[in-house]
């Protein structure tokens, strides 16, 4: 399955709320979901009684949407998730908040995931002083990332930009330096989410 390509407002408008996967456009006046809060397409006004299955598949959507996942790589997550002791919900999203992509954004150097993605895929990050590109990446406790020269300028402006936003007690940054450091291994308590991941876990258990 490739990623999705739909326009990304269509995602927020379908779902019924803001997924913020737009960075700076979803808190200006330009935000869609502002402009016209109903789904997308002819019928989008009118009222949609949601059964029980679509409230839990309405969650699992929501969820793949805001950390830009496909269905099958979302699947996953929730299986090694079920094979780990304690809750499956709050491992689940502790697997998804440790993504490499998902901490460059969560500290503010990214605007967005999608931009945080692009910049871990081109090569611009550094953990351990050592490249990675792959978004999917977990990082681990005491992790130390980097972003190389030429994308320092970029990070500093976006650092510069998400000023105002609130970072996690599990990730420590750096603005000077532009460097990131992993403080913690992040728990339910730790993750500023609207998730409701046990609905995601019924959704998959049923």
């Amino acid at each position: 399955m490739g990623r999705h390509t739909e326009a990304k407002c269509k995602l927020c408008r379908r779902q019924g709320e803001k997924l913020f996967l737009k960075g700076e456009k979803c808190s200006s006046a330009k935000c869609v979901f502002d402009k016209r809060p109903y789904a997308p397409g002819q019928h989008g006004k009118l009222p949609i009684k949601i059964s029980e299955y679509g409230l839990r598949l309405r969650e699992k959507q929501k969820a793949r949407r805001i950390y830009g996942l496909n269905e099958g790589q979302f699947r996953r997550y929730f299986e090694i998730a079920s094979q780990k002791k304690g809750d499956t919900g709050e491992k689940l999203l502790e697997f998804l908040e440790r993504r490499l992509d998902n901490v460059v954004y969560r500290s503010g150097c990214a605007v967005s995931r999608s931009q945080a993605r692009q910049v871990v895929r081109y090569g611009h990050v550094l953990v351990g002083g050592k490249k990675v590109n792959i978004p999917s990446f977990a990082v681990k406790l005491g992790d130390l990332i980097t972003f190389k020269p030429k994308m320092a300028e970029k990070v500093k402006v976006n650092l510069e930009k998400m000023e105002d936003k609130s970072i996690p007690d599990w990730i420590s940054v750096n603005g000077e330096k532009q460097e990131i450091t992993i403080e913690a291994i992040p728990t339910r308590e730790d993750i500023d989410s609207s998730i409701a991941e046990n609905l995601i876990v019924e959704f998959y258990s049923r």
